[in-house]
């Protein structure tokens, strides 16, 4: 039977001392050994047929090695039974002494699921940002610069030519084959601002119902950045009442991924990450040192957010998962969720925005 001792520390790090005795490990030992000689080849035998003696001096330390990492796993888990410690990382071990037909005494240290404790998130109090309303010279300014692409990308035949100089009239060579979004031929026009023409060829009915439809666009726009900022006002009071020993190992996941979305943002700019760091005059680790303090706040209000749906018992139904999952149009993007953690982290994210959606409806709006 094996004895432990675990120790509870900060930001919660878990130490597990663990102590077997010779005569649990013994089968194990023999179960590698034999494992291992299947495929050792020594001279004067045939593969797999050498005896385990023999084999067990070849095979030297690549034999404790592959002991140790079948063993510790299993003795670290019967140790952890009838605790309350969830791990949510791997653990990292360390060898503290064994010799073969002696005790093995080892150290495990893991990251367990910190607790967390969230204040009266049915209380809360979120100012809703006010509405951008959207003005008609923002209207007239996208439909100018819409005009102005859209000129230069006309062929150069279908722009007014000057018959001769004196000639004292102007003469325009009729376009073949322009049309407006429907297939419709178009008349050519001279106009130097947008007009009817141009409305039809980029798919509106006119000019005035480009300019409708380009109004509606922005103002669902302004409804959706709008819906965003009044979440991320609701986020960062579910921050500000959890209560939480973050740990290590979710705060450098999180610049981590800060850290992919730089990158992502500047590739779509066309740059390296390295040539936009130079630019900057900045580095990967300083990066990380101004962002590790809104990292933490994001990792707090996130794990916040999990209590809150634990709470409100917030669950996401396999037919539910699916069912988003099927939405997926890219199907090699689709296929990877045949796998089990992908499968995990949607069903995390789907729970967290349903939770999200609870609380708008149960907090105080001002």
């Amino acid at each position: 039977m094996i004895s432990k001792n675990i120790v509870k520390q900060p930001k919660s790090i878990v130490e597990v001392q663990v102590t077997v005795p010779w005569a649990d490990l013994e089968p194990k030992w023999n179960e590698v050994l034999n494992r291992l000689a299947q495929e050792v080849e020594i001279s004067g035998f045939r593969k797999g047929q050498a005896p385990l003696n023999m084999v067990e001096q070849q095979l030297g330390n690549k034999l404790q090695d592959e002991f140790f990492r079948t063993v510790f796993p299993q003795y670290l888990v019967e140790a952890l039974q009838g605790s309350n410690i969830v791990p949510i990382d791997y653990p990292r071990y360390q060898l503290v002494s064994f010799a073969k037909g002696q005790q093995l005494v080892f150290k495990a240290q893991v990251t367990e699921k910190p607790e967390v404790k969230i204040g009266e998130y049915k209380t809360i109090g979120v100012q809703r940002p006010a509405l951008k309303t959207v003005s008609e010279d923002e209207v007239n300014k996208l439909v100018d610069d819409l005009f102005k692409r859209w000129k230069v990308r006309q062929p150069e035949g279908n722009q007014p030519q000057n018959q001769g100089a004196g000639s004292g009239s102007m003469s325009f060579n009729q376009p073949s084959g322009l049309v407006d979004a429907q297939g419709n031929p178009l008349s050519v026009t001279t106009s130097e601002t947008p007009d009817d023409n141009f409305a039809k060829a980029v798919g509106a009915q006119s000019l005035a119902d480009l300019k409708e439809k380009i109004k509606t666009d922005l103002s669902n726009e302004a409804k959706f950045n709008n819906e965003l900022d009044f979440e991320e006002a609701i986020l960062q009071q579910v921050e500000k009442i959890t209560t939480v020993d973050v740990p290590e190992i979710l705060i450098e996941d999180e610049l981590n991924r800060m850290l992919v979305s730089l990158q992502k943002r500047v590739s779509d700019m066309g740059l390296l990450v390295e040539e936009y760091l130079k630019g900057q005059g900045e580095t990967v680790e300083g990066l990380k040192t101004k962002w590790r303090e809104q990292a933490e706040k994001n990792v707090r209000m996130e794990l916040g957010l999990a209590e809150i749906a634990r709470q409100e018992k917030v669950e996401i139904t396999d037919a539910e998962l699916q069912a988003e999952i099927d939405k997926i149009q890219d199907a090699k993007l689709k296929a990877q969720f045949e796998a089990q953690e992908p499968r995990l982290h949607l069903r995390h994210s789907l729970r967290q925005m349903r939770t999200l959606d609870l609380l708008k409806t149960l907090v105080k709006t001002a």
